[in-house]
C-alpha cells in the first residue's frame, strides 16, 4: 500500500472528523455562547448544506488547478478557520468561520477520492477507494469519541484547536508521499462536455440513488435511540455499545465493499448492500409488531445494518469514476453533495415521521427508500448498458 494512499486516509478522516464532531460539543458551545443548543445546531446545517452546495461548482471551477496546490490551499484555509475558531467570541463569527471551513472540505474531499481511483492499479479501484473510505468510518468509530472527549475535558475551543493541528498533519503528509510526478488535475473536458457527462442517465440515476439510499439510512441512525428506547426499552449503556458495533461494522464492511467492488464489479455491490440495506428495514418494521424485543435480538439486526450502509461507499465511488472518465472529480463531487443532500432529508423526513406516526413507522419509510433507491440503481444500471461508453467502462472493472 503506497504511503500517499495512507495520506489520503489520514487526509478524509480529519475532514470528516470535522464536520460531525460540532455534534459532540454543541452543549459547550451553546454555554459558552449563550444561544440555545437548537440554535447551536445550525453549526452542523451551515457546514453540510455548504459542502453540499459548494462541492460540484469547486469541482468544475478548480479541474485544472494540480492536486497538491489544491490540498495546500484548501487545508490553509482549513487549518486557519479552525483555530479562529478557537478563539472566537461571537456565534454569528463561529457560523462564518464553520462555512469557511466547509468550503475547504468542499474543494478537497472528492479530489482525494478521485486521486486514489485515478492511481489504483487495474483492478484495484474498490480497494483504494476504500481505504479512503476507512477514513469517512474511522471518524465516526474514533475521531468524533475523540473530539468530544477533548472538548469535554478541555472545553469546546480545544477540539478546534485539535482540528487544526490535525489539519496541519493531514497536509504535511499530503506533501511528503504525494509523487510529484502526478503533480496535475489531469485531462480536464470542457464545461459543457463536462455537464453532458454528468447529466447523462447512467451517472445522474446513481447520484439518485444514493441520495435515496442516504435519506433513509440517515433518518434510522438519527432516530434510532427512539426507536431503540419503544421496541426493546434499551438502556444508556446498550445504546451506547449498539453504536459502537454498527461503528465497528461499519469499518469492516467499507473495506469489504471494496474488495466486492474489485471481485463482483461495482453494479453487483451496490445490488447487494442496497438489498441487505432493505432487507433489514423490513425486519425491523416487523420487530416493531413483537415488542418488547431482546436487546441481543436488535443489537445484531443493528451491527448488520450500520455494516450495510457502508459497504456501498467504494461501489458507489468506483461506478462514478468509471463511468464519468475525466469528468470523475466532478461526478464525486456530486456524490458528495447527494450524499449530504440526503443525511439533511433524512434528518427531516425522519422528524416529521416520527413526530407524525411514530417510531414504528421510521423503519417502513426507510425501507421504502430503499426500494426506490434499488429501482432507481436498476434504471441507471439499463441506462448504462445502452451506452456504449458506459457498457465498455463498466466491463473492464467486472469479473
Amino acid at each position: 500500500m503506497p504511503a500517499w494512499l495512507l495520506a489520503l486516509l489520514v487526509a478524509a478522516f480529519v475532514l470528516y472528523t470535522d464536520d460531525y464532531v460540532i455534534a459532540g460539543v454543541l452543549p459547550e458551545i451553546a454555554r459558552d455562547l449563550d444561544v440555545s443548543e437548537a440554535h447551536a445546531g445550525q453549526l452542523v446545517t451551515a457546514f453540510s448544506l455548504t459542502v453540499a452546495l459548494a462541492a460540484p461548482i469547486a469541482a468544475v471551477t478548480l479541474a485544472r488547478v494540480p492536486r497538491r496546490l489544491l490540498f495546500t490551499v484548501s487545508f490553509t484555509v482549513f487549518i486557519a478557520a479552525n483555530l479562529a475558531a478557537a478563539t472566537t467570541t461571537g456565534f454569528a463569527l463561529l457560523v462564518a468561520l464553520r462555512i469557511a471551513a466547509a468550503l475547504a472540505a468542499a474543494a478537497s474531499t472528492p479530489a482525494v477520492f478521485s486521486y486514489a481511483a485515478e492511481r489504483a492499479p487495474e483492478g484495484r479501484i474498490g480497494a483504494y477507494v476504500a481505504v479512503v473510505a476507512l477514513g469517512v468510518t474511522g471518524s465516526i468509530a474514533a475521531g468524533v469519541p475523540l473530539g468530544t472527549w477533548v472538548g469535554g475535558h478541555y472545553g469546546w475551543r480545544a477540539t478546534f484547536l485539535s482540528m487544526a493541528v490535525a489539519g496541519a498533519a493531514a497536509l504535511v503528509l499530503l506533501l511528503l508521499t504525494l509523487p510529484r510526478e502526478h503533480d496535475r488535475a489531469g485531462e480536464t473536458p470542457g464545461l459543457a462536455e463536462q455537464l453532458r457527462t454528468l447529466a447523462a442517465a447512467p451517472i445522474s440515476l446513481g447520484l439518485l440513488a444514493n441520495c435515496a439510499l442516504m435519506t433513509g439510512s440517515m433518518m434510522m441512525l438519527t432516530y434510532t435511540v427512539p426507536f431503540l428506547t419503544e421496541v426493546s426499552e434499551a438502556s444508556v449503556n446498550q445504546r451506547a455499545l449498539s453504536f459502537s458495533l454498527s461503528g465497528f461494522a461499519g469499518v469492516v464492511c467499507v473495506w469489504a465493499g471494496g474488495k466486492a467492488t474489485d471481485r463482483w464489479g461495482p453494479d453487483r455491490t451496490l445490488v447487494a448492500g442496497i438489498s441487505v440495506f432493505t432487507g433489514l428495514m423490513a425486519v425491523l418494521g416487523l420487530l416493531w409488531f413483537v415488542r418488547p424485543v431482546p436487546f441481543s435480538v436488535l443489537v445484531v439486526v443493528g451491527t448488520v445494518w450500520g455494516g450495510a450502509a457502508f459497504w456501498n461507499s467504494p461501489a458507489l465511488q468506483a461506478r462514478l469514476h468509471l463511468l464519468a472518465g475525466p469528468s470523475a472529480t466532478q461526478a464525486l463531487a456530486l456524490n458528495t453533495s447527494s450524499t449530504y443532500l440526503g443525511v439533511s432529508l433524512g434528518g427531516a423526513l425522519g422528524g416529521l415521521t416520527l413526530s407524525g406516526a411514530g417510531a414504528g413507522l421510521l423503519p417502513v419509510v426507510a425501507g421504502l427508500l430503499g426500494l426506490g433507491a434499488l429501482a432507481l440503481l436498476a434504471l441507471a444500471i439499463s441506462a448504462s448498458k445502452r451506452s456504449p461508453n458506459g457498457e465498455t467502462a463498466m466491463a473492464e472493472h467486472s469479473p
